[in-house]
């Protein structure tokens, strides 16, 4: 596939998944959202905020090009940083943009720094010793430039035009590089500014890599980073191979295990390569069922098939997968999802088909060439946030009122469900909708029931999907009960948990019409995936979790398991 439409695919589902209005504002550290923190920039970059759109940044940095390690940044230099919406980064606007800078004859007395004479050679032909011709046949365009600008700002261009082995070249052929990527690193060599949007940012990457600018490398591995969803992860994970990215890799796999079931439903998995599609299907940490990876590499084969423009016939869709077939679990799948759905399309030879039934159903199991071990998945981690739990005559009372709690967390995490109290006075049913908010917008719900068995017990309600929580945010989670009025209650609330490698901050909610609140109430356990717990724990947390449990992690239903995953019964 050409590179440029995975761009152009990644743009479109960042764009539709993203929320709208957001803005922007400064913080010292921090790149914050509606004054909420979401992640730290790059190393060496100071924010700036002064826009009210989504796609706006402007970020300062070192203006020259250091050796690694980075030095620290001069107080007197700096770099215009501008994420910018792919609608603002068009060739003819940038054309635009420095049309006729030097039209002046005095045009110098008009600029008083040396970035902006500097500036006004961007794309200009007006004492250029050099040309590109970047792109291909069907996007090729003839771009100047100053040889002087390119070599101080890249080793490459610096070999390239003043080295041993250098050639006295006025034009020179770029085709595998993008125009607008390569503007884009211009604009960054001259102007001291980098604009990125969701169209170009892996074209940049690119170039950058090609010639070495390791800024522009940072800033386009940022960007990917914060842009990074369920729906884009596969992709970017396929890019991220590529270009020897392995924070960028390493945070594809995060999104990729915890949502597994909605990455592997997203328009980009059909196009990732056949490498990146073989150590999806064979991670042991994937959180999803069999079922669904089997219908997903149908899915891919199916894509493969037209690209090579062949017929989508289940013997041609075999014949694609090859040996990645065998990196799906079929033999951990039900009988009937086996029987009713992979049994009968034609992909397994007949031979494997009855020895997988023979594996469901005799005492003596034939030898498979499919794993028959389910994947371990990942393993959700339980944060208490209260001591102790009680019980009263006349509390706690449901009468479709609101218990609610905020939070926020330093690490970026995956919340699961909610673990709620229940009857305190003997067996009941609960009918139960639980909602996890951001700003007031409606991230996940569910409507379910749980059973509680009139013990002290707390019981586990889940979501459909788990759902991403970003560092140093605070979300709301809210919790509507139906069912037996008197239950019990948390209390001795703690305002900051730790648990495993993530700490918990709470505080009280507006929304929590039914008493809940930081010191007591419901909702006393957040069940999340997260990072791998680092030994430690504050006695608080240790002691709730001697008191409910052995430890903070919790073993969820295996994704294969026939289970209805929003209720607990006894």
């Amino acid at each position: 596939m050409a590179m440029s439409n995975i761009y152009s695919k990644i743009a479109q589902m960042k764009r539709n998944s993203e929320p709208a209005n957001m803005s922007y504002s400064q913080t010292p550290h921090w790149i914050s959202v509606n004054n909420e923190v979401l992640m730290s920039p790059p190393h060496n970059l100071n924010v700036q905020q002064p826009s009210n759109q989504r796609d706006n940044m402007l970020i300062t940095q070192p203006s020259s090009i250091p050796n690694s390690p980075i030095p620290s940044p001069s107080p007197q230099t700096s770099t215009s940083f501008c994420l910018q919406s792919p609608s603002a980064l068009s060739i003819a606007q940038i054309n635009q943009e420095v049309e006729d800078p030097t039209s002046d004859p005095n045009w110098q007395a008009n600029k008083p720094s040396v970035r902006e004479r500097n500036a006004a050679m961007f794309n200009n032909e007006l004492m250029a010793d050099v040309k590109f011709i970047v792109g291909n046949e069907d996007n090729l365009q003839a771009i100047p430039a100053h040889k002087y600008v390119l070599a101080t700002g890249s080793s490459v261009f610096y070999a390239m035009f003043f080295g041993g082995l250098a050639e006295n070249k006025t034009e020179i052929r770029v085709p595998d590089v993008e125009p607008i990527a390569f503007l884009t690193m211009l604009r960054y060599l001259y102007c001291d500014e980098i604009q990125l949007s969701e169209d170009n940012v892996l074209a940049t990457l690119y170039v950058a890599k090609k010639y070495i600018v390791p800024h522009l490398c940072r800033a386009c591995v940022n960007f990917l980073e914060t842009s990074l969803t369920a729906k884009n992860a596969c992709l970017l994970l396929s890019q991220s191979r590529l270009f020897e990215e392995p924070e960028l890799m390493a945070r594809c796999w995060e999104v990729l295990d915890a949502q597994a079931e909605m990455a592997i439903k997203s328009e980009g998995f059909v196009d990732i390569d056949i490498k990146t599609f073989e150590t999806i299907l064979a991670r042991e940490t994937l959180n999803c069922k069999e079922i669904n990876l089997f219908e997903a590499a149908l899915n891919w084969a199916h894509t493969a098939c037209q690209k090579a423009e062949i017929d989508s016939t289940s013997q041609n869709k075999r014949q694609i997968l090859g040996t990645a077939l065998f990196l799906i679990r079929i033999p951990t799948m039900t009988l009937e999802q086996f029987a009713n759905n992979v049994a009968q399309l034609g992909i397994l030879t007949q031979q494997e088909t009855i020895d997988i039934f023979l594996h469901f159903t005799a005492k003596s199991k034939p030898q498979l060439n499919f794993p028959i071990k389910p994947r371990s998945g990942l393993k959700a981690q339980i944060c208490h946030r209260f001591l102790s739990c009680a019980y009263r005559s006349n509390q706690w009372r449901y009468r479709g009122r609101c218990d609610s709690i905020q939070f926020s967390v330093d690490k970026r995490i995956f919340i699961v469900g909610f673990g709620l109290y229940g009857s305190s006075t003997g067996a009941a049913d609960y009918n139960v909708k639980i909602e996890l908010k951001r700003l007031g917008r409606i991230l996940a719900e569910s409507n379910t029931k749980f059973f509680s068995d009139g013990s002290s017990n707390t019981f586990h309600v889940f979501f459909e999907n788990p759902i991403q929580i970003e560092p140093e945010c605070f979300y709301t989670a809210s919790v509507i009960l139906d069912g037996t009025e008197l239950s019990f209650f948390g209390q001795e609330g703690m305002t900051e948990v730790c648990t495993g490698a993530v700490t918990f901050n709470f505080q009280c909610s507006s929304e929590s019409t039914n008493g809940t609140g930081v010191q007591g109430g419901q909702i006393p356990e957040l069940i999340f995936y997260g990072p791998p717990s680092n030994g430690h724990s504050n006695t608080n947390t240790l002691k709730k979790a001697v008191s409910n449990s052995s430890n903070n992690e919790l073993a969820l239903p295996s994704p294969n398991d026939n289970y209805d995953r929003c209720t607990k019964s006894q």
